[in-house]
């Protein structure tokens, strides 16, 4: 990868490099930073690229808070984690109205949502009303506070985060929410070597806290960004790719086509969402592959990630154990490849 400076500057889009080039960057960055959990970072990175949102669903302690924390330092914006709990109130996150009594009128206090790039924390630990007022933000773009509409920033992108562990004194995602997700990523253990690195990474990063550590400067400003996605919507998607993308979202409605099986364990399909979250996260994937196409590989490495939290399953499936993961795998496997 070519060596250039990342101090974020006027002319750093112009004649300075190119987007993926401060992408390619990027990347390397977060790697080097969220050891054992390359899928992770990949898929903010196109989350990103794709102007959408991300559910990551993973135990504790797996750099799930720390991944998205590693890419706001790198973006030419701010950053807002927020921790769920039951007693939240949407103006938590909205803001509200404050009465000045010089001039008896209102004016409106921003709340944490507007920011560029915003962690919400245990998403499922909030009541409806608060996860309504996140949907409005993620889906519009916008909040509404009593009579007015407030627009959020132009980059904007909610990273959430789920437990699968402990259940208790949660508030399961409606499929209404879950569908605005672009993406819906698990995340694992990282293996025995990774494990390692993370132990002489801590190390380090102890020891830095101690001295006199100077922050990094950022890679990837607002214009770069918004470059980036315009090259990836231009990306080349071949009319048989295309055509594939939409029978593989058609068949999750039509599961009778791909067999009984499949039939009986599909009780509700993805919708057309999923098709345009698809079609761009594969284009995304491909421009950080820095390839000018999208080819198969790229649709059926992120098909997973779109479609896990779209399918809703029949209680056939879930009595045979039956998981998403299997439902994909077997969905991939009917529909032949271009």
């Amino acid at each position: 990868m070519e060596s250039i400076s990342t101090s974020p500057t006027a002319d750093q889009d112009s004649d300075n490099g190119s987007p993926s080039t401060f992408f390619l960057q990027a990347q390397a960055r977060m790697e080097s930073e969220i050891i054992g959990q390359q899928i992770l970072v990949e898929r903010l990175l196109i989350a990103l690229l794709a102007d959408g949102h991300l559910l990551v669903e993973g135990a504790p302690g797996l750099a799930k808070t720390r991944a998205v924390k590693a890419l706001a330092d790198c973006i030419e914006g701010d950053f807002q984690r927020l921790q769920f709990t039951p007693d939240l109130l949407p103006a938590d996150l909205t803001g509200t109205e404050i009465y000045q009594r010089n001039n008896d009128s209102f004016r409106f206090q921003p709340g944490p949502l507007f920011h560029n790039i915003v962690l919400a924390d245990e998403i499922n630990r909030a009541p409806a009303k608060v996860q309504s007022a996140l949907l409005e933000a993620m889906s519009e773009r916008q909040i509404s506070v009593g009579r007015k509409t407030h627009k959020l920033p132009d980059l904007f992108m909610v990273m959430a985060t789920q437990n699968p562990i402990e259940q208790e004194g949660t508030y399961p995602l409606p499929e209404a929410q879950l569908d605005r997700f672009l993406m819906q990523v698990n995340v694992d253990y990282p293996d025995y070597s990774s494990e390692k690195m993370i132990l002489d990474l801590a190390r380090r990063e102890a020891l830095d806290e101690l001295g006199s550590q100077t922050a990094q400067p950022t890679i990837l400003t607002p214009a770069t960004i918004m470059q980036a996605r315009r090259e990836v919507l231009d990306l080349y998607l071949a009319e048989p790719l295309k055509e594939y993308i939409v029978q593989l979202i058609l068949a999750t409605r039509n599961p009778d086509t791909c067999g009984e099986k499949m039939e009986n364990w599909i009780e509700y399909g993805a919708s057309p969402r999923a098709t345009i979250a698809l079609e761009r996260c594969s284009k995304a994937r491909a421009w950080l592959q820095n390839r000018e196409y999208v080819s198969p590989e790229d649709i059926q490495a992120v098909i997973h990630d779109i479609l896990r939290h779209r399918l809703l399953l029949s209680f056939e499936a879930e009595g045979e154990g039956i998981n998403s993961e299997m439902v994909i795998d077997e969905l991939l496997r009917h529909i032949p490849v271009p």
